[in-house]
């Protein structure tokens, strides 16, 4: 029978951390955006190629799923957020703890936004020309990162593992 610190090894304890920071990263940027929601709204050149702009997106990644029920998009959020937090207490690879917490957090911090706002905040633009990659935030940007670590996770462990 495991006890608490066996449940808490360091690479879980990586894995909580990094959901922790990546919630509050999503949710401290987006706070900044929606009190500035005016200034946004018209864009911040900040270098070619890349605005801060304000935008809410009701659908998931490239407005896919656009006018499904907010509640709907939620649920499955939290599903799948739920079988994640399962796998990272599952595993003992510091990398794929790291990426778990990474993709809880941000999907996360986009489920308070569909909660408080029946969409999610958007701000970072790119763009080449007149032709925009679709905005999207840092709970994105955790989310995505955290499915690259986790693909490449074996190969990660296979150089290095790290024990707690």
């Amino acid at each position: 029978m495991s006890g608490w610190g066996e449940a808490m090894s360091l690479p879980k304890v990586i894995g909580v951390f990094a959901a922790l920071a990546a919630f509050a990263i999503d949710q401290i940027t987006k706070a900044i955006v929606v009190a500035n929601a005016a200034t946004f709204s018209a864009g911040i050149s900040v270098f070619p190629g890349f605005n801060l702009v304000f935008s809410r997106n009701d659908g998931v990644t490239f407005g896919m799923l656009g006018g499904a029920p907010w509640w709907s998009l939620t649920a499955l959020a939290l599903a799948i957020c739920v079988w994640l937090a399962v796998m990272l207490f599952r595993v003992e690879n510091a990398a794929e703890t790291l990426a778990y917490g990474a993709i809880i957090g941000g999907a996360l911090g986009n489920v308070i936004d569909r909660v408080r706002y029946r969409a999610v905040t958007d701000f970072l633009d790119f763009y080449i020309g007149t032709t925009h990659w679709p905005a999207f935030n840092m709970a994105d940007v955790f989310v995505v990162s955290g499915v690259g670590l986790l693909l490449a996770a074996p190969w990660i462990s296979a150089r290095r593992p790290i024990k707690s």
